[in-house]
């Protein structure tokens, strides 16, 4: 037991009880409990398998590579449209974690398996995602911002083209990219500081 893990749970306002069980469950494995990301992790020879997580209606099992996971309960829920490898069990009370804790174990071992297989998730590439007319017309416009734009990693160019195509108003769009030219001349991701 990984003691940050432990006070993560133990500290947890919300789905303390719903937590410990699951926590139960990924440890009844051949895992080993990490804390990543603020969260408790569980992992296979150093690579990421789950995490435990919750939010403010549900509590949740996340699988690093759940895309590639068997759903014969068709229960795993893809958090949202852009997430391209991860998928969630969720939990809205103890007793449903209890009513499914085999289907939960199959879904883990299922998990641990694809883990050990080396099975690794295509990502779709940086040009397969949409990109908003407002940025189009500022790379046109701005020969130097297209190089910078350019030089940024894949997941970088990602994340700006997921953020600008995430706000429904053009001259939000407009808005957000203007924010941002700074920090792409700067080389960064939109999350760096």
């Amino acid at each position: 037991m990984n003691p940050e893990a432990d006070k993560f749970i133990h500290e947890a306002k919300q789905w303390q009880a719903e937590f410990k069980k699951l926590r139960d469950i990924l440890l009844d494995t051949e895992m080993t409990e990490e804390y990543k990301w603020g969260k408790p992790c569980y992992t296979i020879n150093g690579g990421n398998v789950a995490l435990i997580h919750g939010f403010k209606d549900y509590c949740a099992i996340l699988f690093h590579k759940g895309v590639l996971l068997k759903d014969p309960e068709n229960i795993l829920i893809q958090q949202t449209e852009n997430v391209q490898s991860a998928r969630q069990l969720r939990f809205s009370n103890l007793q449903e974690i209890e009513q499914m804790e085999a289907a939960i174990k199959a879904y883990v071992e299922n998990a641990i398996e694809v883990e050990k297989s080396g099975q690794e998730v295509e990502y779709k590439e940086t040009s397969e995602f949409s990109m908003p007319d407002e940025f189009v017309h500022a790379l046109e416009e701005n020969p130097e911002l297209q190089e910078a734009f350019e030089a940024l990693t894949p997941g970088r160019q990602r994340g700006y083209l997921l953020h600008f195509s995430g706000a429904k108003q053009s001259k939000t769009r407009t808005s957000r990219i203007e924010k941002c030219i700074p920090k792409i001349f700067e080389g960064k991701g939109l999350n760096d500081r």
